[in-house]
């Protein structure tokens, strides 16, 4: 069996070598065996480890869900299953542009033959437009509302440590956290999970959903289907 020493692994993965003792300290990627002289050395197993690490965390996993979903019993099918949303994703993406596209040459074609414009064709541009308009709308409102969700209560807590004024903390954070439950709630009516050992899509109870550790792209949830607790993948509801 083949052995990797730091530099090694860091090179055949493309990250920095620090990226690999990093992994190493949170406990990530432990290597299988050391030199005499103290020197990590990993084996082909957790070559294949730290590839995978690095592709959970290119679609966006943090570090903690990416440490809980090599610890759960099928990291494979949760992988999967993360893969298969994004490919969803991506080809629904590709869809809309290749028919924003069409649409275009369309109506370049109308032009250059001095035919009139098809009124549809005008209509699939502006709903394509305003559809592309909103999505990017909500995305912007939602960070902008988070930023700001977090400059009263850090301002809060200035004031207590500065001052000893404590009640405008007791006053604002309170508000902040309901704020952060509405807005989940909101994310919750168009969200479902896909459970990696059924592969069934379930929507759990929203209390559920608060009190799990997880991200947008994964929650340790129990399936309602079949009972299986794990890391279950997030997708649009129906």
């Amino acid at each position: 069996m083949s052995k990797y020493t730091t530099g090694e692994m860091a090179k055949l993965c493309n990250v920095t070598v620090r990226t690999v003792q990093f992994y190493d300290t949170k406990g990530l990627l432990i290597p299988s065996d050391l030199t005499e002289g103290g020197r990590r050395l990993y084996t082909d197993d957790d070559l294949t480890k730290l590839r995978l690490i690095c592709t959970l965390k290119t679609i966006g996993l943090s570090l903690e869900l990416i440490k809980g979903i090599l610890e759960s019993e099928s990291p494979a099918k949760v992988l999967m299953l993360l893969l298969d949303e994004q490919a969803k994703l991506l080809a629904s993406e590709i869809g809309e542009r290749q028919k924003q596209l069409e649409t275009i040459e369309a109506i370049k074609d109308s032009i250059r033959n001095k035919t009139t414009i098809p009124v549809n064709s005008i209509i699939d541009i502006e709903s394509m437009m305003e559809k592309n308009k909103i999505v990017r709308t909500r995305f912007k409102r939602l960070v902008a509302i988070a930023c700001l969700m977090s400059l009263p209560t850090l301002g809060t807590i200035a004031l207590w440590i500065t001052r000893g004024a404590w009640i405008p903390f007791a006053i604002v954070f309170p508000a902040t956290q309901l704020l952060a439950v509405l807005l989940a709630k909101h994310h919750y009516k168009n969200t479902a999970f896909i459970c990696a050992e059924c592969n069934a899509v379930f929507k759990p109870p929203f209390k559920t959903i608060l009190f799990t550790s997880g991200t947008t792209k994964a929650r340790w949830l129990t399936c309602t289907k079949c009972g299986h607790a794990g890391y279950c993948v997030e997708t649009i509801a129906d």
